[in-house]
């Protein structure tokens, strides 16, 4: 199998000759300060570069990493496009929220419509358009930020979550602002190429809003997003950050093909609590950071064994992760398929 039939065909839960290795992106970013120097691209200028970060991601793919590219290598395109400030960040450090478009809730209605022709969102495009046109064998993840995320980027977190409780009206008139913004620019990318769309929603979690706000807030609107969603296209993808055993039974309600979680969340534990779903994950980004192949090669192996039918990072990788230990996550697959054959 080639890589797209390999991926197309695990998330919808068919046979396959092994499990595909994919690293989608956004804030699952896919690159590293050495992959920059060894592709002589780097950042900041490749989050505003098209040709540079198509470029970018193709080069992980190249270097024997990931089999699939994908844009951006940021989850604040959405946040930018509707008025927060954000810095480009550095070559280590990835763009970041700076100060917010408004200060509570109910000023929701003051916030720029996301243009899709302008900045970082039209610069994302771009690249996708780019990655089709080289005709790859390889899945083109287009990657949007979740809408619990996307929400408390573009004011206060703090003054969002209890907005949550407060003044539910509002919350939801605003989060349903901001769903449309993400589906009208999700819908783009899979125009200008993409063939998966990845979201990841760290600000939504379990742990953070509980179980019942997370039903009402990050449940709903995620599928809003993913309804919205073209369906010939090869699937979704959702992410959702931290501990999941107090959510599982919403967890189940999402729309999404495929659901990815943390290294704290033991696969073998989520295979038994989620029977609708592709599990993918989830070889821990410390590891990759900080240990060593052979420690990667192991945790690839226990990912397999334990029920993830697609193995990928935990997280956004460190961008001081070793290129040899994230090399290392493919031979993983590879030679425990060997074995297991």
């Amino acid at each position: 199998m080639n890589e797209k039939e390999r991926l197309s065909r695990a998330m919808h839960g068919e046979s396959v000759d092994r499990p595909p290795c994919i690293c989608p992106g956004g804030m699952m970013n896919m690159i590293t300060t050495e992959l920059m120097d060894t592709a002589h691209v780097v950042w900041p200028e490749a989050h505003l570069d098209a040709q540079k970060m198509a470029n970018l991601t193709i080069a992980n793919y190249e270097n024997g990493c990931f089999e699939n590219v994908g844009v951006p290598f940021c989850m604040t395109v959405e946040a930018e496009a509707m008025g927060a400030q954000v810095t480009m960040g550095t070559k280590i450090f990835e763009p970041h929220v700076t100060d917010y478009a408004v200060d509570s809730i109910t000023e929701w209605r003051k916030i720029t419509p996301i243009d899709l022709t302008r900045g970082r969102a039209k610069i994302v495009l771009e690249a996708i358009q780019i990655l089709k046109e080289r005709n790859l064998d390889v899945p083109i993840v287009g990657n949007i930020t979740g809408p619990v995320s996307t929400a408390s980027s573009v004011m206060d977190p703090v003054v969002f979550y209890k907005g949550l409780r407060k003044n539910r009206t509002e919350a939801h008139a605003y989060m349903q602002f901001v769903a449309d913004a993400i589906i009208k620019y999700a819908r783009a990318q899979i125009e200008a190429g993409a063939d998966v769309i990845a979201l990841s929603d760290p600000s939504g979690t379990g742990e953070i809003l509980g179980p019942k706000l997370f039903e009402e807030y990050a449940v709903k609107y995620i599928n809003r997003i993913l309804d919205s969603l073209q369906k010939e296209k090869m699937g979704t993808i959702v992410h959702i950050c931290g501990q999941m055993k107090n959510v599982y039974t919403q967890a189940e309600q999402l729309h999404s093909d495929v659901l990815s979680f943390d290294s704290c969340v033991p696969m073998k534990e989520a295979k038994k609590n989620l029977k609708h779903h592709t599990l993918m994950g989830n070889v821990s980004t410390w590891a990759l950071e900080f240990g060593t192949p052979d420690k990667v090669f192991s945790l690839t192996d226990k990912c397999r064994r334990d029920g993830s039918a697609i193995i990928s990072p935990a997280c956004g990788l460190g961008t001081k992760s070793p290129l040899a230990n994230i090399q290392a996550i493919k031979r993983g697959i590879l030679e425990g398929q060997e074995a297991v054959s």
